[in-house]
C-alpha cells in the first residue's frame, strides 16, 4: 500500500511532451533507414538491369548473336514483330522460333 502512495506522488516524467515527438522521431528513422538501404541496394539496381535488358531487346537485330532463358544459343535469322526466328544449328539449319520476351540478352562475339 505504501509502494501506491509512492508512485502517485511521483512527478511528472523528465521531458515531458518533447520526449514524445523525440521518442516518435527515434522510433521511425530506423525505419526510414533501412527503406533507404533496401532502395540502393536492390530495388533501384534492379530497375537499372530490367531498363537495360528491355532497352536490349527493343535494339535486336538480324545478325545478333544471342541466348534464350533455357540457354539455347542461337543467331537472329528473321524478326516478325514479337517472334525471332533462331539458327541453331552449325552444320545445318536447323531454326527454332522464339518470343522476343524469352530472349535473356546479346552473347559475346566468337
Amino acid at each position: 500500500m505504501f509502494s501506491d502512495i509512492a508512485y502517485a506522488m511521483a512527478g511528472a516524467p523528465a521531458g515531458g511532451a518533447q520526449q514524445g515527438a523525440g521518442g516518435m522521431l527515434a522510433s521511425f528513422l530506423p525505419l526510414v533507414l533501412i527503406f533507404v538501404i533496401f532502395y540502393f541496394l536492390l530495388i533501384r539496381p534492379q530497375s537499372k538491369r530490367a531498363k537495360e535488358h528491355k532497352a536490349t531487346l527493343d535494339n535486336l537485330k538480324k545478325g545478333d548473336k544471342v541466348i534464350t532463358n533455357g540457354g539455347i544459343l542461337g543467331i537472329i535469322e528473321e524478326i516478325d514483330g514479337d517472334v525471332l526466328t533462331l539458327k541453331v544449328g552449325v552444320k545445318d539449319d536447323t531454326k527454332i522460333r522464339v518470343n522476343r520476351n524469352y530472349i535473356a540478352g546479346l552473347r559475346d562475339k566468337e
